[in-house]
C-alpha cells in the first residue's frame, strides 16, 4: 500500500512517544454543558460526537478513590494484562508473525494499549501501538487505518479496549472494519481484545468479572489528556482524522504515566506464569445472554424506553456520571469498595441510588430522558 498521510501529524499526549502514537486532530472545540450536550442527543439535534463537555478536575477527595482502587486492583489488572500478552505472543509465535500491531480504541483502550505493548515487548516481540477513534452509529476512522496499513500488514493488527458494557462498540467495529475491507480491498479482521468481557462480545478477553479498572475512575487526565473523540464536519476535513482536543494545561493533574508505572511492575511479575486465555464461543453465548436478559430485564422494570440509555457495569455507569445526565445508580453491593467512586458521583449530583442484590453486575446507571 502506498505512503498515505493525513492532514494532520500523529502526536502520544502526554504518555511516553514510544508507548503510543494517538492518530486524532488536535483541535479547540468550546465545551456545552453536560444538560445542554444531553438534551442535544435526545432531541436529534446533534450527534454525541459533535459535542464535548467540560472535564471537570477531580477533588482531593475522589482522587484518593482512584489511588485506593489502584492500590486495591493493579495486581488483578497487571495478572489479567499478563495473559492477554501470553496470547498475543503465543499467535506471534504460532502464525510467524512479524509484529503485533494494537489499535487501542480511544479513551478507555488507551492505557490498556500502553501497558499490552510494554509486555509484548517484554516477552521480547515487536509491538506498535496505535490510539484511534470509533464512534457508535459512525464508526471506526477509516484514514486512520488508511495509515496504519500504509506501515503495517492487516494480519497483524488487533483492536484493544478496556471492557465490554453491551456490545454497541463492538458491532460498530465489526460493521466499520467489513464496510472498510470491502472499499479499500483489505483483510482487517476486527478481533477485539478486552481486559474484562461482560457482553460476550470480544475475541479475546482476560475475563468476565465486573471490577474496577482504576483507569475507568478518570477522564483524560489518565489517558494521555486526551478527550474523547470528537467527528463533525466544523472540525473533521477529507483526509483528516477525527478529531480531539489535547488538554495540556492540566500537565499538573496528570496521572497518565503514573497510572502505567503503578501497573507495570505486577505485569511484568505476572508474565513468568501466565497462560494464553481461552475465550471460547459457549464462554461468549453465556455472557451474551446475560447481557440480553438483563437488558430486557431493565428496560421493562425501570421503565426505559431506550436501550442505549441502559449501561451495565462499573465501567459503563462511570462514564455515565461523568459525562451524561444520570436518571439512576443502582448497584449490587453499596459498599463494595469497587463502586465508592459511583457512590461519591452520585451523591454529589443528587442521583438517587438503589440496592438490588440480584444485579448481574456490581453497578449499573441509567441515563435520564430529557425534554
Amino acid at each position: 500500500m502506498n505512503e498515505v498521510k493525513a492532514n494532520c501529524e500523529p502526536f502520544s499526549g502526554s504518555y511516553v512517544r514510544g508507548d503510543v502514537l494517538f492518530l486524532l486532530k488536535q483541535v479547540e472545540i468550546a465545551p456545552v454543558s453536560v444538560a445542554e450536550k444531553e438534551r442535544a442527543i435526545q432531541s436529534g439535534a446533534a450527534h454525541y460526537s459533535e459535542m464535548l463537555s467540560v472535564e471537570k478536575t477531580p477533588d482531593a477527595r475522589y482522587l484518593r478513590l482512584f489511588y485506593q482502587a489502584l492500590e486495591q486492583n493493579a495486581g488483578q489488572l497487571g495478572y489479567h494484562l499478563a495473559c492477554l500478552c501470553a496470547t498475543l505472543a503465543a499467535d506471534l509465535k504460532a502464525r510467524r508473525g512479524r509484529e503485533v500491531v494494537l489499535v487501542s480504541l480511544a479513551r478507555a483502550g488507551t492505557p490498556m494499549g500502553v501497558l499490552l505493548k510494554r509486555g509484548v515487548e517484554a516477552l521480547g516481540h515487536k509491538a506498535c501501538h496505535y490510539s484511534v477513534s470509533i464512534i457508535r452509529d459512525r464508526g471506526i476512522d477509516w484514514v486512520a487505518l488508511d495509515y496504519i496499513r500504509a506501515r503495517h500488514r492487516d494480519c497483524d493488527i488487533i483492536f484493544v479496549d478496556g471492557w465490554t458494557g453491551k456490545g454497541a462498540i463492538t458491532g460498530e467495529l465489526h460493521r466499520s472494519v467489513k464496510a472498510y475491507n470491502q472499499s479499500r480491498a483489505a483483510r482487517i479482521v476486527p478481533q477485539l481484545m478486552v481486559v474484562s468481557d461482560l457482553a460476550g462480545c470480544a475475541d479475546l478477553a482476560a475475563t468476565s468479572n465486573d471490577y474496577l479498572i482504576p483507569s475507568a475512575v478518570l477522564n483524560a487526565v489518565v489517558s494521555g489528556l486526551v478527550s474523547r473523540t470528537v467527528l463533525s464536519e466544523r472540525y473533521v476535513g477529507e483526509g483528516d482524522f477525527h478529531a480531539c482536543v489535547y488538554y495540556a494545561e492540566k500537565s499538573k493533574e496528570d496521572l497518565s504515566r503514573y497510572f502505567i508505572e503503578a501497573v507495570m511492575p505486577y505485569l511484568l511479575e505476572a508474565l513468568s506464569d501466565a497462560d494464553p486465555v481461552v475465550w471460547d464461543e459457549e464462554i461468549r453465548r453465556r455472557l451474551n445472554k446475560r447481557s440480553t436478559d438483563f437488558i430486557a430485564y431493565a428496560m421493562q422494570h425501570y421503565g426505559v424506553v431506550d436501550r442505549n440509555h441502559v449501561k451495565p457495569g462499573i465501567g459503563e455507569a462511570t462514564r455515565v456520571l461523568l459525562r451524561r445526565v444520570p436518571e439512576r445508580l443502582v448497584l449490587r453491593e453499596p459498599d463494595a469498595q469497587d463502586v465508592q467512586h459511583l457512590v461519591t458521583l452520585a451523591n454529589a449530583a443528587g442521583v438517587p441510588i438503589e440496592t438490588n442484590a440480584q444485579l448481574p453486575y456490581r453497578a449499573a446507571a441509567f441515563i435520564k430522558t430529557v425534554d
